[in-house]
This record gives structure tokens, sequence and C-alpha cells, in this order.
């Protein structure tokens, strides 16, 4: 059991290290080949999510955190390095080291002060500031941020291999290994001694105090890793789409509880299962809606179809009722009814 959980993980990634290089055609799944740019850029933003999710899970999941500010650590990896480059014209390096501090400091002062109070006022407290963080976006001091408009990124201080579509399959790989280090790090922190006192403290913290522990120091720090990974998925988003008012949003962060529920919350692969899919379903759906066989539809399907949300919802419901377990369940699941269906066969 030890050996395959080491091996299913290197198996996928091997299979996604290879995928710019198959002209495979996934009808209505994709919207082209899997070497196109517009395909391998979507797989890019799954994988960014897959890890997002998976760092939002750190605190939900596995410490019983449920956090409404996710998003505003995600916007730091768009906007810090995209001012230090743009607006600053500092060199790469630097902006990515002033990032580097940036995610680390924030939230650990930011995380000291929510983690003050606990359940539904902890979860005000953190879109509160997230709240403020999108409302500095939005009044564009000193002309820093954009507003609602967002603002181009200066690409001369990038790498060369990092510009331009031609050079699609080279984000896809950075966003792999986004995601692999993210997957990483998790796992490691998560079957750490601290990791497995964020569990408890996610079981029963009152009894985690009973054996002596002050359960804040280690939410504190769960906190900032978690803020720390979704940081750098910002500044994947960055790269891939640019500098838009949307990830400083409350909305992105209720996707990303909707991911890690999806699917499985404190599971080993549930995060990033739902990150992947919800990512793919959304964009998916969205190209979907505006064909011309979906508008020739009566409208008892027309109606429904054309909204992917409403279908998202449907589909979110359908795994809460089904699979409570998430999308991560379903093999477990999948075994236990075939073996309850053996079982009253082999009844006389």
């Amino acid at each position: 059991m030890r050996l395959r959980s080491f091996l299913v993980p290197l198996a996928l990634l091997a299979v996604l290290v290879v995928v710019p290089f198959l002209s495979v055609d996934l009808p209505r799944i994709l919207p082209g080949p899997l070497d196109s740019p517009g395909t391998l850029q979507l797989l890019a933003l799954c994988l960014v999510f897959a890890g997002v999710a998976l760092s939002y899970d750190i605190l939900f999941g596995f410490t019983g955190l449920l956090s409404f500010g996710h998003a505003l650590y995600f916007a730091l990896g768009v906007y810090i390095p995209a001012i230090a480059l743009t607006k600053w014209e500092w060199s790469l390096p630097a902006a990515l080291g002033l990032l580097a501090v940036v995610a680390i400091l924030v939230p650990l002062v930011l995380g000291a002060v929510s983690l003050r109070v606990s359940g539904i006022a902890f979860a005000m407290v953190t879109l509160a500031f997230a709240q403020a963080g999108n409302v500095v976006v939005q009044t564009n001091p000193r002309g820093l941020t954009g507003g609602d408009e967002g603002f181009s990124l200066n690409f001369d201080p990038l790498p060369d291999f990092l510009v331009g579509v031609v050079n699609t399959k080279n984000l896809y790989w950075l966003a792999l290994g986004y995601a692999a280090a993210v997957f990483v790090v998790a796992r490691l922190a998560i079957g750490s001694s601290t990791g497995h006192i964020w569990r408890a403290i996610r079981d029963n913290e009152r009894r985690v105090e009973v054996i002596g522990l002050r359960p804040y120091p280690y939410k504190l720090i769960s906190f900032v890793l978690a803020s720390f990974l979704a940081a750098w998925g910002g500044l994947m988003w960055l790269l891939l789409i640019g500098v838009t008012p949307e990830v400083t949003t409350a909305t992105l962060t209720l996707t990303l509880l909707v991911m890690v529920v999806l699917g499985g919350a404190g599971a080993r692969f549930g995060a990033m299962l739902g990150g992947f899919f919800y990512t793919l379903l959304d964009y998916r759906l969205r190209s979907l809606s505006g064909e011309e066989r979906i508008q020739d539809l009566p409208d008892v399907l027309r109606i429904p179809l054309s909204e992917p949300l409403f279908l998202l919802g449907a589909l979110f419901i359908a795994v809460v009722f089904f699979v409570p377990g998430g999308l991560a369940s379903l093999p477990a699941r999948v075994r236990q009814l075939t073996q309850r269906r053996r079982a009253r066969e082999a009844t006389p």
C-alpha cells in the first residue's frame, strides 16, 4: 500500500508531462487536440486550481478552518509581481523575492488577528480582510492596480520561453510543476506531527487543549502555509491570464470551497480532483452553452443548458447527496456496492 501511494502520483505525473506531445482530440471535452495552445492553456488553469484547491483544503479539510478570505492571498500572487514588473520595472528575481516575503508576512499578520476568534466569527473576519483587499484594488491607489480594468503585464523581464502562444506548452509544464509542488508540500505537512495536530484540532479542538497543546500556533502555521501556496497559484494565473480584478472577490473563495467539497474535503487527492474538474467544466460549459445546437433546443432544455452555473450547481447538489465523500470517495463506494451485490448473489 505504501509503494502504491508513491507509484500512483508518479504515474499520473508522467502521463501529464507528455500531454503537450499528444495530438489526441477529445471532442466536447476539450476545445481542441491536446497539443493545441487553447487546450494546453485550459489544462494549465485546471492544474493551477487543483493546486490552489489543495492549499484551501489544508485549512478547511485538514484543520477545520472555514475561511472566506483565501482569494486575498491568491490575489497577492497576481498583483504583487505584476506591479513590481510593470509599474516599478523590477527584474523577475526581485519580483519573485518580494512575492515570497509578502506571501509570508501578510498571512502571518492577518492570520494572527483572524485566529483570535473561531467558527463563523473567524470566517467573517477573513471575509472582511478579503473585502478590504478588493476595495484597495478597485480604488486603484496611485494607479498601481488598474481598478476595474486591471492592467497589461510587462513581459520584457520574463524569459522568452514563457512568452507567446507558441510557448503555451512551457506554461503548461510550469503549472504542472506548481500543482506537483503543492501536492508534495501538502502531503509532507499533513503527514508530519504538526499535520496530525491539525486533524486533531479539526476533530476536537478542546481535546487538544486538554492534553496540554495550544491550538493557536498550529492553526497559524496552517493558515500561513495555505496562503503562501495560494499566492504562487496567483502567480501562475498572472502568467496564463493576466491581471484581472475578479481574483480579489469573495466569489473565488466560495468557488474554492465548492471545489474542495466536490472533490472530497480532507481526502488524499480530493481537493485536486475537485479543482481540476470544476475548472474544466466551468470553462467548457460556458463554451458549449453558446453553441447553435443548444440554442435550437426547446426552452425547457435550452434555458438550463445555457446557464453553466445552473449545471454546476446541479452537479454539486448531486455529489453532496449521492457521493457525500466527494469524487475521491467514488472508487471506495463502487467497491462497496460491488461487494454488496456479490454478497447478495452468494446468499442462497
